[in-house]
C-alpha cells in the first residue's frame, strides 16, 4: 500500500501544478513571449498524460490485489489505456476532457507526459501486497 501512497503524493503534485497552469491561462496568453505561451499553454497536457498513468495504474493494482496478476502487465495495460485517452483526446476524437483545440505542440506535450508518468511507474515498481 506504500507504493500506491508513494503514486498518490506524486499525483497531487502532479494536479497542482495542473490547477496553477490553468488559472494563469489568461496571463500566458498576454504574454508577447511566443516560447511562453506555448510551454504554459501545453504543460496542462504533459500533466494530464502523467495523471493518467498513474491513476491507472494505481486503479489496475487496486481492482487486481488478489488476483494472480503480474505488476508488468497492469503497468503495461495502464499506459496503454492513458495513451488512448490522451492521444484520441488530442485529436478530437472524443471531447471528454473539456473544450480542446488541436495543436500539435499539445500532442508533443501529451506524449511527454505520457513517457514520464511510464518512466515514475517503473521506477517505483508499485504492487499492493496480496492478503
Amino acid at each position: 500500500m506504500n507504493d500506491i501512497r508513494k503514486l498518490v503524493r506524486i499525483q497531487i503534485g502532479v494536479l497542482l501544478l495542473f490547477i496553477v497552469f490553468k488559472i494563469v491561462r489568461s496571463k500566458i496568453l498576454s504574454s508577447e513571449n511566443n516560447f511562453i505561451q506555448v510551454v504554459g499553454l501545453s504543460l496542462p497536457n504533459l500533466f494530464e498524460g502523467i495523471l493518467g498513468v498513474l491513476i491507472l495504474t494505481a486503479l489496475g493494482l487496486t481492482l487486481t490485489r488478489n488476483k494472480n496478476i503480474k505488476h508488468n502487465y497492469i503497468y503495461i495495460l495502464a499506459i496503454i489505456f492513458a495513451a488512448i485517452y490522451v492521444i484520441t483526446q488530442e485529436f478530437k476524437i472524443h471531447n471528454l476532457g473539456g473544450k480542446n483545440v488541436y495543436d500539435s505542440n499539445d500532442v508533443l506535450f501529451s506524449l511527454i507526459g505520457l513517457f514520464i508518468g511510464t518512466i515514475i511507474v517503473f521506477i517505483i515498481k508499485p504492487k499492493i501486497e496480496t492478503t
